[in-house]
């Protein structure tokens, strides 16, 4: 199609770029305790988690996927992980979106996959593939249990190396707790993700899009083997950066998350605050799109259709997951 020339022309202009193929909600360290419970003696973590997904469902959002990078439940109890399905598990059926769950080093092991998965407890790392219409989401754990530090063992990348091997439709996110990237905390680099060259070398030429992390508690974003890292902040409590040069602070502000839309050849990242500030105008989607026709613009349709699941390639930690979960 044509440019649109002077003011008052009929010809059309196409965005320079087309909708997305896939959009997904990032949110990190919930740190979820047991009802009731406070962290600092003052925060109730589930109160961010429920406006958000409020908030969410008011607005008529519709991710296809939700992806929690780690950190899901402060001291691994079994009681914080059901409060948080009991949250995000009604909200995502009523989105329409999958959950897609990943391990942080607070989080506990056996509990997170018999209450999250409906699976018996195991110490094994706890790394997935999950299908989004034709996008790959891998989760990889880093944790190393009774520590804060992360690391990826031998095995697991051999795994990761493994499933990378064969390209997927859309390409692939990698969700991981850790963020492989220089933090401007000194103190984070007690638990940072060690060893890092070791995932560049899997990581770096394969069909991998983006990287989603958490861990640190605030938004930030940098390059690693080639891939930009996204890290969201966290849904509980931030670190406050404006306070002295290399100290630590965490905060009761600034909790926030993540919209991911994966278009066909970039991928954006937009951080959403919990608390959001007052309205000044609103132009609803009707009179945006009268707006855009009076201009003569139009927004072409995603460039990659949905892709259906290939049950074939279902293995055993998938189809574990896809089951019904009953819980005792």
């Amino acid at each position: 199609m044509s440019s649109r020339g002077a003011e008052g022309s009929d010809a059309v202009r196409v965005a320079e770029h087309a909708r997305p193929d896939h959009f997904l909600l990032h949110l990190s360290d919930t740190h979820l305790l047991v009802p009731g419970g406070r962290l600092y003696d003052a925060i109730a973590p589930e109160r961010s988690l429920q406006r958000i997904f409020a908030d969410l469902e008011a607005a008529g959002t519709r991710p296809e996927a939700i992806v929690f990078s780690g950190d899901l439940a402060d001291r691994g109890d079994e009681e914080a992980y059901r409060l948080l399905r009991d949250i995000v598990e009604p909200a995502a059926e009523r989105l329409g979106a999958q959950v897609i769950w990943c391990m942080g080093n607070h989080d506990d092991r056996a509990t997170f996959r018999r209450v999250l998965f409906g699976q018996h407890g195991s110490s094994r790392p706890v790394d997935r593939v999950y299908d989004v219409n034709g996008l790959r989401v891998i989760t990889i754990d880093t944790s190393v249990p009774g520590e804060h530090w992360g690391s990826l063992s031998g095995a697991q990348l051999d795994w990761l190396a493994e499933e990378l091997a064969s390209p997927a439709p859309h390409g692939t996110i990698l969700a991981m707790h850790h963020p492989p990237l220089p933090c401007v905390q000194d103190l984070a680099v007690l638990v940072e993700l060690r060893e890092q060259h070791q995932l560049a070398e899997v990581v770096e030429g394969s069909d991998v899009r983006a990287i989603l992390a958490g861990h640190v508690h605030f938004s930030t974003s940098g390059m690693f083997a080639g891939v930009p890292v996204s890290v969201a902040s966290a849904t509980c409590y931030t670190q406050d950066l404006t306070g002295e040069a290399r100290s630590t602070r965490p905060q009761d502000g600034n909790q926030s998350y993540n919209l991911v839309h994966v278009y066909d050849r970039t991928i954006t990242h937009s951080v959403v605050p919990v608390a959001a500030g007052r309205t000044m105008s609103s132009t609803s989607a009707a009179e945006t799109d009268a707006v855009l026709a009076a201009h003569g613009v139009v927004i072409a349709d995603r460039v990659n259709a949905p892709v259906p699941a290939r049950r074939d390639r279902v293995d055993h930690e998938l189809e574990a997951m896809t089951r019904p979960i009953t819980l005792p």
